[in-house]
């Protein structure tokens, strides 16, 4: 039996852990593709007509026009992408996490495990978050272990700078646009993508404790 076709996954995130009035939401955010290129290309022309948000040359939403993310996030969804989002209502959480991080490697896999369980043969890209690499070590073994229970022929995580991977920063864009969307109550920019959204899982966990299982819990 022949195999399933290679499937990229980049995945960003808007918002923080925090559990505090400043923000009630953490998105994240993961856009897949059989074709990364076609992204590394659309981020590069938005470059050059829109200019960059950072002298560094990255793209970041939250540095951006209104107009500029308007019209990226269309041209976004022209493209063959697949978008995944888990968002976490923090406003609901009685019992934080000791590690607040938790909270972010619980969305994350979650994430994950939507794509992997649509596309077998997959390479994940998260940006990078940690330097430590302790840090970064205990990122993928959660993920691993939400995931060790699905059928599984190829899956590669790696995590890496959001300015080298240009598709990175058009799943920056993508994470924003769902954090204004719960955060803020504005739509405007989901609607530009939600042809796009094959899955939008809300989570609502009122205790956060250390999961055995490899399967997250509701």
């Amino acid at each position: 039996m022949a195999s399933s076709p290679i499937h990229y996954a980049f995945v960003d995130e808007s918002g923080t852990v925090a559990c505090n009035a400043d923000s009630h939401f953490l998105a994240i955010a993961l856009v897949s593709t059989a074709q990364p290129r076609t992204i590394e290309v659309l981020v590069r022309k938005a470059h050059k007509k829109y200019g960059t948000s950072l002298a560094s040359g990255e793209m970041k939403a939250d540095a951006s026009s209104e107009t500029a993310i308007r019209k990226f996030l269309q041209k976004l969804a022209a493209q063959p992408v697949s978008i995944v989002a888990v968002i976490v209502n923090k406003r609901i959480i009685t019992r934080p996490p000791g590690e607040l991080e938790d909270i972010y490697r619980d969305a994350v896999g979650r994430a994950v495990r939507h794509a992997v369980s649509r596309w077998p043969r997959l390479v994940i890209v998260l940006d990078k978050r940690y330097t430590s690499k302790k840090l970064r070590y205990a990122l993928e073994q959660s993920i691993r272990e939400q995931i060790s229970d699905l059928r599984q022929e190829v899956v590669l995580i790696q995590q890496e700078d959001s300015l080298a991977r240009k598709e990175l920063q058009a799943t920056d864009y993508v994470a924003w646009a769902f954090f204004q969307k719960y955060e803020r109550g504005d739509n405007r920019f989901y609607d530009l993508i939600a042809e796009r959204v094959i899955v939008e899982e809300v989570v609502k966990r009122r205790v956060w404790q250390k999961k055995k299982a490899a399967h997250p819990g509701p």
